[in-house]
């Protein structure tokens, strides 16, 4: 873990807003880099100017081993963590995190009851979705100016050379070689579901593997590509973002066969202020603050009144966020959804088989 902590004092800006709590602080664990810093700005710092409380970031690169490992010892000092949905689910069954009752948190901005105004799959007995996001794989426009169009060429280091950036991870990967090697995006996991079908997503990887570079944390794609390191690179769509608004970088984003998720909070269980973290998770998924998120990173807000009150343009350029959203009908033709029950089921033998291939 890259263990970047973030100490926020409280403000005296009057936001309106109350809490039953007195002054605390909570540890609150993300990914680090841009996405996290849409969150502080979007959900740490308001949070701490109506309530006085205090949020202590910290970055991971995924997973629930390190929250696995502190509930086991009895020694948590994590308070809320964002999660995939995978991993939300896996957490919750080994009785990692709390439950969450949808019913408990605020309703829409304009009244319409929380479990309807959230988009469809963004709960989970012990989660609740804050983000829609997806990765995609992205190249520098100015070294390759006639730049790839479709994961078959991500594939093709024939006619497109150089090294090759992909998380160090089996997620995405195999969702990403099958469809490079023809798999229609409704047919991934139907096929991944066999034996046949992941040794050819491993056969798939197989033809680039000595060209890779492999990125665990996700601020490191876009320094891979502006390094010139790699030709082209997966990535989550809101760093590549993030690196053309608010850095001007000549990056392209190719959206085929994006594979798209969503994120999510969860209270470890055993948080040792999990009452001031549920006042959080509350408050952070509010329409307002959902919205307020989508300016500064081209995530989706969870929750359909968030849409909009979306700002048009990115907070720091005059970069429209709507065609930058993964949802975006050009960009969601060939999408493939994450299928979150194959990977709660399959993480561990497929992480497993993973790692050994990586050393072979």
């Amino acid at each position: 873990m890259k263990n970047t902590t973030v100490l926020l004092a409280s403000t005296a800006l009057a936001m309106g807003a109350t809490s039953v709590f007195a002054e605390g602080s909570i540890t609150a664990v993300s990914w680090g880099g841009a996405y996290t810093k849409s969150q502080i700005e979007a959900y740490h710092k308001p949070w701490t100017a109506a309530t006085g409380n205090t949020v202590v970031s910290e970055d991971y690169s995924g997973g629930i081993a390190e929250v696995k490992a502190q509930v086991e010892a009895g020694n948590v000092t994590w308070d809320i963590i964002d999660v995939e949905k995978s991993d939300a689910v896996r957490g919750c069954d080994e009785g990692l995190f709390m439950e969450i009752d949808p019913a408990s948190l605020p309703a829409g901005a304009d009244g319409t009851a929380a479990e309807e105004d959230f988009i469809p799959g963004s709960f989970t007995d012990c989660a609740v979705a804050n983000i829609v996001w997806s990765t995609i794989f992205a190249y520098d426009k100015s070294a390759t100016p006639n730049g790839p169009k479709t994961i078959a060429d991500f594939f093709n280091t024939a006619d497109f050379p150089g090294k090759r950036g992909l998380r160090k991870s089996p997620k995405a990967n195999l969702e990403m070689a099958l469809a490079a090697d023809g798999v229609a995006a409704e047919d991934i996991y139907e096929v991944l579901d066999t034996d046949e079908g992941i040794d050819r997503a491993f056969a798939k990887l197989d033809t680039i593997k000595n060209d890779v570079v492999w990125w665990e944390a996700g601020a490191q794609p876009p320094q891979l590509l502006a390094d010139g390191e790699v030709a082209m690179t997966t990535a989550y769509n809101g760093r590549i973002f993030n690196a053309v608004a608010s850095e001007g970088k000549p990056f392209e984003i190719v959206w085929d066969a994006q594979v798209f998720d969503v994120d999510m909070w969860a209270i470890v269980k055993g948080a040792p202020n999990a009452d001031l973290a549920m006042d959080f998770l509350k408050f952070s998924t509010e329409t307002e603050q959902l919205a307020a998120q989508a300016s500064y990173i081209s995530y989706g807000p969870a929750r359909k009144s968030s849409a909009p009150l979306v700002s048009t343009y990115h907070s720091n350029a005059d970069l429209e966020m709507g065609p930058q959203m993964p949802t975006a009908p050009e960009n969601f033709k060939t999408a493939i959804a994450n299928d979150f029950e194959f990977w709660a089921d399959n993480a561990d033998e497929l992480n497993e088989r993973f790692n050994a291939w990586l050393i072979n």
